[in-house]
């Protein structure tokens, strides 16, 4: 692997220059997933988030992997998860 000095001009999703405030939070350790830190950062990126949506209701993120498990996923619970119903 070839090293060259500068900065990284980074060509996905760009051509961009990345900017110093994301490099520097790519400097940080990374946290836990499964842990109280994420726990925190997740609650508070819920609550966050509600004006960007238009509600003072609770956010609901369905995670998943590509198009699939959110379109089946959220599908499903759209659909089953009403109240009354039987699943």
């Amino acid at each position: 692997m070839s090293y060259r000095s500068g900065r990284h001009f980074l060509q996905i999703p760009g051509p961009t220059n990345v900017p110093d405030r994301v490099l520097h939070a790519m400097s940080y350790p990374t946290i836990d997933h499964r842990g109280p830190d994420f726990q925190a950062l997740g609650a508070d990126v819920l609550e966050r988030i509600r004006p960007i949506f238009g509600t003072t209701n609770p956010v609901i993120i369905f995670p998943g992997f590509g198009y699939r498990s959110v379109g089946s996923g959220a599908g499903e619970y759209a659909f089953a998860g009403r109240p009354g119903a039987h699943v």
